[in-house]
């Protein structure tokens, strides 16, 4: 029996799709992720219920679906994530055509409900599918989050902090590794806190160090650091081990200390900018990504201009920026006004992007006669695709090498860059 699974939302929902993906083909199903053409007797929607754009992605790829089970060309519809895992009773009265509904955590009970489970070897990652190409795989080192920031339900939707067993971490990897990956993205809603629900005290660097000592890991690159109460620890390993990228997702939402304040982050403006010295003092060489978020509530025109100043002072490597949401039941949609209007909120978003683009097109040049190691990814049209440590799958810059002859995707070469623009390289193999 066909099944198709379709995966909405971040990395961290892909690990669970991959996951269950696993247990089902262990069980005989034959599965097809994100299909093109959804032709199979069922479908299993993994939903995300982060901001109001992804919620209306969700529930619009719920209904279309529900369509084709209220016809009979599916035999079942299930609904699994964050969407569910919020709205379930709301969903099951408005979406009566969804035969099941699951959360971010019981999802495995899947199997009990399609009645067919075999014993299967209970180490993460054994019962797992990557459905990214297979030298890369997303590894997620804990579930929530406690940090109760003013604008986020994340915290609503999958709880407190709960930090996997560390060893349990290492055996995926290792399976990971005999399957063929060979460069990791460590995630986690926020690494900083890892390790100090569970032991007591925070692991991160030693589980940085554990990972990287896994024979045949190539690359470990990190996801969705806090800022506040960051293990300096960290940034020792970082420098000391090759197989570590120079490389920090870190989001920083903001700097004037009006609005840390009122989006909850526990970390002043001062702290902040000596925190970010200190990474690149101790990391030279490291790309740092980060995500700023403009048009909360109580942003005034001076506050934004202090964000754009920090913006041209830190000259970050890779940084996203987006608008506010305000999102039911979060500390802002209780306690604050929604108070920058929408058009508002959308010129400072332009502004902002528009001076990051400015200052990638230049970091992006200061490259150009640079030897970087590089992993293809695919080949498409005349290009090798690749990347370089410092960028992350499909969010951060590609490079795009000409080679006259054929290269391994999957394999790691040295290439010459030889041409920039905005967010893309370009480069031969170097001789």
């Amino acid at each position: 029996m066909k099944v198709d699974l379709i995966t909405l939302g971040c990395s961290k929902n892909l690990v669970d799709s991959e996951q269950l993906m696993g247990r089902l083909e262990l069980n005989g199903y034959d599965v097809e992720h994100d299909p093109k053409v959804a032709d199979g007797e069922i479908a299993i929607i993994n939903t995300c219920g982060f901001i109001q754009d992804a919620k209306k992605e969700s529930i619009d790829t719920i209904l279309e679906f529900a369509e084709r089970r209220k016809s009979g060309e599916l035999k079942k519809l299930i609904v699994m994530g964050c969407l569910s895992q919020r709205y379930k009773k709301e969903l099951e009265k408005e979406i009566p055509e969804v035969d099941k509904f699951y959360g971010k955590f019981d999802f495995m009970d899947v199997m009990k409900y399609l009645g067919r489970d075999t014993e299967y070897n209970s180490k993460m990652g054994v019962s797992r599918r990557i459905t990214t190409p297979k030298h890369y795989a997303y590894v997620k080192v804990s579930e929530g989050c406690n940090r109760m920031c003013s604008y986020c339900a994340i915290p609503l939707i999958t709880g407190r902090y709960k930090s996997r067993d560390m060893q349990e971490i290492v055996d995926e990897v290792e399976f990971l590794v005999s399957q063929g990956v060979k460069e990791f993205q460590i995630i986690a809603q926020d690494l900083s806190y890892y390790g100090e629900d569970k032991y007591g005290e925070n692991k991160l660097a030693e589980l940085v160090r554990r990972l990287s000592d896994v024979n045949g890991v190539e690359w470990l690159r990190l996801h969705y650091a806090y800022p506040a109460g960051f293990p300096d620890e960290l940034l020792k390993v970082m420098r000391e081990r090759e197989n570590v990228c120079k490389y920090l997702d870190i989001a920083l939402q903001h700097i004037s200390d009006n609005m840390l304040v009122k989006m909850r982050r526990h970390i002043t403006k001062a702290e902040t900018l000596d925190l970010l010295a200190k990474i690149r003092s101790e990391v030279p060489g490291i790309h740092i990504r980060t995500t700023l978020m403009v048009g909360h509530p109580g942003e005034t025109s001076d506050d934004f201009d202090e964000l754009v100043d920090f913006v041209k002072t830190q000259r970050f490597e890779r940084m996203g920026a987006f608008t506010y949401s305000d999102e039911d039941g979060t500390y802002s949609n209780v306690h604050y006004n929604d108070d920058v209007p929408p058009e508002v909120k959308d010129k400072r978003l332009d502004k902002i992007m528009d001076l990051q683009s400015f200052i990638s097109e230049e970091i992006n040049a200061n490259k150009v006669g640079k030897v970087l190691k590089t992993i293809i990814d695919r080949k498409e049209g005349d290009f090798y695709v690749g990347r370089t440590q410092f960028d992350s799958p499909e969010v951060d810059p590609e490079v795009l090498v000409k080679s006259d002859t054929k290269l391994v995707v999957g394999d790691f070469y040295d290439v010459k860059i030889t041409g920039a623009e905005t967010y893309d390289l370009y480069g031969e193999i170097a001789k």
